[in-house]
């Protein structure tokens, strides 16, 4: 009796075939931050754009989605090149993010995503390490990681704006996040809510999973390298165990 086909079946074999990969075995996810865990963009890109329109550049509130995974340093250095058509200078960039930061601040306080324990909850029950993987270096958000998801990232696996010299879409950050974990990029998965670090993950080599929590839409993830597109974190949540399942029953040859 012919088997019934696995879910996510065509998509795995895609990412193996992309990635001349005999298999995935997941041991270890990766998961990103704003927009995944924490229902904060909404407060970035206004800080963001405040910011930004007090000094003269010229930019949407919308634009500010797409930058998201990208070191503060970066983002600033982007628009200055845009505007003025210089790099910021590492003063400007400090002060300046530190100015976006006390506007992030004033906003009301950001809610965990719904979905985002459950998601964790799969990961922990399952035996699989979990690494933050940001490219923010708020304290303010990042203190509440333990409160918010007690027991789910070890103080020692995260990585943040600090820990890195290239931000997304560089792969540098989930390169460090798999040697925290001492994984190998056939054993990550990799979850994000943005095209930058969406790319950054598939250029680690990581089964990269997009969720649409935000307006981007779920062409922008696939055109990014993501292996599937989920459009809400409860959806990912709910799959979850049926995607690891089948992670770790297809091999190249199914």
């Amino acid at each position: 009796m012919t088997q019934p086909p696995l879910p996510f079946a065509p998509e795995i074999l895609r990412f193996l075939k992309r990635h001349h990969y005999e298999r995935v075995t997941p041991r270890a996810a990766l998961i990103d931050m704003d927009g995944t865990l924490y229902d904060s963009m909404k407060n970035h890109t206004r800080a963001w754009h405040r910011l930004m329109t007090e000094l003269g550049v010229e930019c949407t509130r919308e634009e500010f989605y797409l930058y998201e995974g990208r070191t503060g340093a970066s983002t600033i250095n982007a628009l200055f090149q845009r505007q003025f058509g210089r790099d910021a200078t590492d003063e400007e960039k400090t002060s300046l993010y530190q100015r976006k930061t006390e506007y992030f601040r004033e906003l009301p306080p950001v809610l965990p995503m719904e979905g985002a324990l459950d998601m964790l909850s799969v990961f922990r029950e399952v035996g699989m390490q979990r690494v933050l993987v940001t490219g923010s270096g708020q304290q303010s958000v990042l203190d509440n990681i333990s409160r918010d998801f007690p027991g789910m990232f070890d103080d020692d696996k995260r990585i943040t704006a600090r820990s890195v010299t290239h931000g997304k879409p560089h792969p540098e950050p989930f390169i460090k996040a798999m040697q925290l974990a001492r994984v190998s990029p056939s054993q990550s998965i990799v979850v994000e809510n943005a095209p930058l670090g969406v790319e950054a993950g598939d250029r680690a080599g990581a089964f990269t999973v997009g969720v649409t929590t935000g307006p981007i839409p779920r062409e922008a993830m696939e055109e990014a390298g993501a292996a599937v597109v989920f459009s809400s974190m409860p959806e990912f949540a709910h799959m979850l165990p049926s995607l690891l399942l089948s992670l770790l029953t297809i091999t190249s040859d199914y």
